[in-house]
């Protein structure tokens, strides 16, 4: 049993330093692709949306896999990262002139305020079930993408002004607004960068990994295998369902400033509950629960419709089916054989290793 387990927790740990590999082997060849001049434009475009896209899903995942909480409202944790990483930036210009520090305290700032509507919703959503648990997270998004639609909120010598009824109030010298209302935000100071947004997701792979893999997180599938069973053995259920949900909406408010600072102007319809559906077609296409797979959905469905632009008349179909197919293999009978033949073939090797070192 101890050898499994050390088995176990070394596939774990090649596992882990597997996703971080390929996706620093996957920002070297785009890199080197783009000094070769080998990357159009509308690709280079797509960097950054695709990397905060994957941060999402895999917070996402985070919820919806390892959780077992359907979440339709993911788009407003989003927003409140985004409008909150934007604010931030803007009052802190002069402070920190340096773009990169002054994005990652951007980060940082918005994962927290995130993480506070997390709590906010998540104390009494995760006491629903099922479709109300649904129902009640796809209102969250809407109501804060009204919110900031009805939202003012202006910046000078003084101090933030905000007011979420008065459009008209007076700002001092050298003042500007920062969120006016449904106008958003515009003249945005572009400072995301592909760069920025793979560390993001690096940063994002090594906690949700080890969330996973540790106690924390094996109480929280506990939880979502049996919670009765989880009762039973003493794991407080809206202890680590909370926990769960508020780590998901923390990383959605850290990708919503990465995707927030890529634009010059940004409203709150860019965070709808259409973004929410996107960013669950990503989980659900990479495999409920698999990390790995949500990055490859989200990079591939994220640019899957710019690469088939020249079959004009055929782009939306032939996406179409690849979703359909992604789908029939992810929940396929074929899958399920060939991941257990895997499984079977490692703990054959491992009891093979176990034999030879015991006859040493």
């Amino acid at each position: 049993m101890n050898k499994l387990k050390s088995y176990a927790a070394s596939k774990r740990g090649r596992d882990t330093l597997l996703c971080f590999g390929i996706v620093i082997i996957a920002y070297i060849i785009v890199q080197a692709a783009i000094a070769g001049g080998g990357i159009s434009s509308q690709i280079k475009g797509l960097l950054v949306p695709i990397c905060a896209y994957v941060v999402m899903a895999i917070s996402l995942n985070l919820t919806v896999g390892i959780l077992g909480e359907l979440s339709l409202g993911h788009a407003g944790f989003m927003s409140v990262g985004a409008f909150a990483g934007i604010v931030t930036t803007t009052c802190l210009a002069d402070a920190i002139p340096l773009a990169p520090l002054r994005l990652a305290v951007a980060m940082v700032v918005a994962g927290l305020f995130a993480a506070i509507a997390g709590v906010i919703v998540g104390v009494p959503v995760l006491r629903l079930k099922g479709d109300y648990l649904a129902i009640v997270t796809l209102a969250f998004g809407e109501i804060i993408k009204n919110l900031v639609n009805v939202m003012y909120l202006g910046l000078d010598d003084a101090g933030l002004h905000f007011s979420l009824v008065n459009q008209n109030f007076q700002l001092g010298d050298g003042g500007k607004m920062i969120i006016n209302g449904p106008i958003g935000v515009s003249g945005v100071t572009k400072i995301s960068t592909f760069t920025s947004g793979v560390v993001l997701i690096l940063v994002t792979l090594f906690f949700v990994l080890n969330f996973v893999n540790s106690r924390t997180g094996r109480a929280v599938m506990a939880v979502r295998d049996n919670k009765i069973a989880a009762d039973s053995i003493g794991i407080s259920t809206s202890h680590y369902k909370l926990l769960a949900f508020v780590v998901s909406a923390a990383f959605a408010g850290m990708a919503g400033t990465l995707y927030a600072m890529n634009f010059s102007t940004v409203t709150a319809a860019k965070f709808d509950f259409n973004t929410s559906i996107l960013v669950l077609v990503f989980v659900v296409l990479g495999g409920l629960g698999n990390i790995w797979g949500s990055i490859v959905a989200a990079a591939l469905l994220t640019l899957l419709p710019e690469l088939l632009r020249g079959l004009s008349n055929y782009r939306m179909l032939i996406y179409a089916i690849l979703l359909i197919v992604m789908m029939l293999f992810n929940n396929s009978s074929f899958k399920v054989r060939l991941l257990e033949k895997r499984a079977m073939r490692q703990m054959e090797k491992a009891e093979k290793a176990g034999g030879k070192k015991e006859g040493a």
